[in-house]
């Protein structure tokens, strides 16, 4: 039993919502002097509170450990670069944001959102904890700080006269392990009439449609919407409006404001996507303990794809190398005997291997060079997006795999061939 505690609550975690097993940090990948060295492994377990429904994992490691040099920079999926363009319009749009106004993102990464408020006249600032990623972020002149965010930090820029009238934080709750610091900060950093949005996967859409991939440790928690909502009550803090977008599988961003603030007026789209929630199960512990059966028919699913494909000499290897494909892949136990290697666009991961499987990241260009049957694209979030870049595969009748939310064989994005498993 875990000895655990809910990071909102305190209160003991009983409740299993998935066991993953044994797996790395799943952002530590490792050069080839580190291939015959010990790797740690953790528990990758998934408990679900039973007096606040938050999912969440045990914490191994500290945060200054996971993310001080971190691997991931945003840039680099053209998609997510359109997203924070649009978003960018719909605040000014929507709020009137200016040159009079300040723009503070938390975990900004390599400055990919705050160019936009900055190319349009507005103050920003970015705070990163990456050393790494934050100075990428000021070479293209966003000014950024490299700290973690919670009450110091943000008592520190309120000394210094800087608060937001629009404070930021996309993907990075989930990956907060002191959610009630954290939440504190962000009270203190923003403005009296100012506005949070903050953007993060939806728990409902990782249960609907089996994305348990998006669980690893860098990822502290997952949140509905009824558990967000009393989260931020308890910090003094509305949320006001709620959108559901597409992003990373199905992803929330909500709207908050101070409790005294008499604007904006809440959405009735609170109230919809709160009784969505109620009507699918997620105010019922129950909901959540069926999950760990459906994700184990999936691997089982993708296991019986991978040692047919093999069966028939086809060759297999990845496209991307995201922390959610490293889950996939050290759970159901797919290493260099089933896949070759993996590609990714980002320079910092080519030549690297990944955590626990050691299959080796290459450059896009191996693809066209080795001509695979089949090109598994972990990050199917984005598998639109790879499909068009790599429909180059099908000059050799190579296709498409997808394995979540079950497996699928594709030859384009419009075009399903076959499910592996009926």
């Amino acid at each position: 039993m875990s000895k655990a505690r809910c990071r909102f609550s305190g209160q003991p975690l009983h409740h299993t919502f998935v066991d993953l097993g044994m797996s790395p940090l799943a952002n530590a990948y490792l050069t080839a002097d580190q291939l015959n060295q010990a790797e740690k492994f953790y528990p990758l377990h998934a408990y679900i509170s039973q007096d606040t429904l938050l999912v969440q994992l045990e914490q191994f490691e500290t945060p200054d450990h996971i993310f001080t040099d971190y691997a991931y920079f945003s840039s680099y999926s053209e998609s997510w670069l359109k997203h924070a363009a649009h978003y960018t319009d719909l605040m000014i749009d929507r709020f009137g944001f200016n040159a009079n106004h300040q723009v503070i993102e938390i975990a900004s990464n390599d400055g990919y959102l705050l160019k936009n408020f900055l190319n349009k006249g507005i103050p920003v600032l970015g705070i990163e904890p990456a050393a790494n990623i934050a100075e990428v972020a000021e070479a293209k002149g966003i000014p950024s700080i490299t700290k973690f965010f919670g009450v110091q930090t943000a008592m520190e820029l309120k000394v210094q006269g800087k608060q937001a009238d629009l404070l930021i934080g996309n993907n990075v709750l989930a990956h907060v392990p002191n959610l009630n610091d954290f939440i504190a900060g962000m009270t203190i950093l923003l403005k009296p009439s100012g506005i949070i949005t903050m953007e993060f996967p939806h728990v409902l859409r990782l249960i609907q449609e089996n994305q348990f991939d998006t669980i690893y440790h860098e990822h502290f928690s997952y949140f509905s919407f009824l558990t967000i909502e009393k989260i931020f009550a308890a910090h003094n803090l509305t949320l006001f409006d709620v959108d559901e977008l597409p992003t990373h599988g199905g992803s929330l961003r909500i709207y908050a404001k101070h409790d005294q603030a008499e604007f904006p007026a809440v959405s009735d789209r609170i109230h919809q996507l709160k009784a969505k929630e109620v009507a699918f199960g997620l105010d019922k512990l129950e909901t959540y303990i069926r999950f760990g059966e459906q994700v184990k028919e999936t691997k089982r699913k993708l296991l019986s794809f991978m040692l047919a494909a093999k069966a028939e000499g086809k060759t297999i290897v990845g496209y991307g190398a995201p922390a959610k494909g490293n889950t996939l892949l050290n759970y159901c136990g797919i290493g260099r005997d089933f896949i070759n290697y993996t590609v990714d666009r980002n320079p910092y991961k080519q030549q690297l291997f990944l955590p626990g499987t050691h299959i080796p990241i290459y450059a896009p260009e191996m693809i066209r060079q080795t001509q695979p049957d089949y090109l598994l694209i972990l990050p199917w979030n984005l598998k639109e997006e790879i499909m068009e870049q790599m429909s180059f595969i099908q000059e050799w009748g190579g296709q498409f795999v997808v394995p979540i939310p079950e497996v699928k064989v594709l030859s384009s994005a419009s075009h399903v061939l076959t499910e592996a498993i009926a």
